[in-house]
């Protein structure tokens, strides 16, 4: 499961495929590694049909029967779209994309020194291009942490599939849903749900590269 991604891009380089994206952050750059409940960039439409760029916490609202307390850290990665928890978020109004150039997954067996599981970072080349996480938005009342309070807030996560031949011997379980073209992009923020989950499915083999290990912010 991804719970530590990377999105060290420009807003103009977004701009190459949405031409009239607004930026609503406030933020020309971003390049901090993204790690759960943090604010992170998001492109969703608004009530106009409009595009634009804003600053979302990474984690979707806990279904009721797994939450163990008031506190709800939130959700990162939905693979279960057919649940009616999940349901109520694919419509298009509450879709959006998340940029990312790399991201990352624990192995599956600790290093013999360090006694930790080794971290894999994978990206479409060793360029580390710009490509996109297909992800869900709302606007959600909880506590998301216990000294913060109940709180309002515009949060996200994004689609998992099964893994391809790339992930699955370090990470068998799941990968996250990658778009990679501005038709994929179009499909997943405009279409019906039907046709817009079609794209839940893993990326080919060969589009996907374990790349250097990035230097994660302490």
């Amino acid at each position: 499961m991804c719970n530590l991604y990377n999105a060290t891009t420009t807003f103009q380089a977004m701009r190459h495929l949405f031409p009239d994206l607004g930026n609503r952050t406030n933020q020309m750059e971003f390049s901090e590694d993204v790690f759960p409940d943090y604010p992170a960039p998001v492109i969703r439409k608004d009530k106009d049909g409009d595009t634009y760029l804003s600053m979302l916490r990474w984690g979707m609202p806990t279904p009721p029967q797994f939450l163990k307390s008031q506190v709800d850290s939130g959700v990162t990665n939905i693979r279960n779209v057919t649940s009616p928890h999940w349901r109520r978020w694919l419509g298009p109004e509450s879709r959006c994309v998340v940029p990312v150039t790399s991201f990352s997954e624990y192995g599956q067996e600790p290093d013999p020194e360090t006694k930790r599981k080794p971290l894999y970072w994978f990206s479409l080349n060793g360029e580390k291009p710009l490509f996109w996480f297909a992800g869900i938005w709302t606007d959600w009342y909880s506590m998301r942490k216990k000294k913060e309070g109940p709180i309002q807030a515009e949060i996200f996560a994004f689609l998992t599939t099964d893994a391809n031949a790339v992930v699955k011997p370090i990470h068998p379980k799941a990968m996250p849903v990658i778009l990679r073209t501005q038709e994929e992009v179009s499909t997943w923020l405009n279409a019906p749900a039907e046709e817009a989950l079609k794209l839940q499915k893993p990326l080919p083999d060969d589009e996907l590269v374990i790349v250097p290990q990035e230097k994660v912010a302490a």
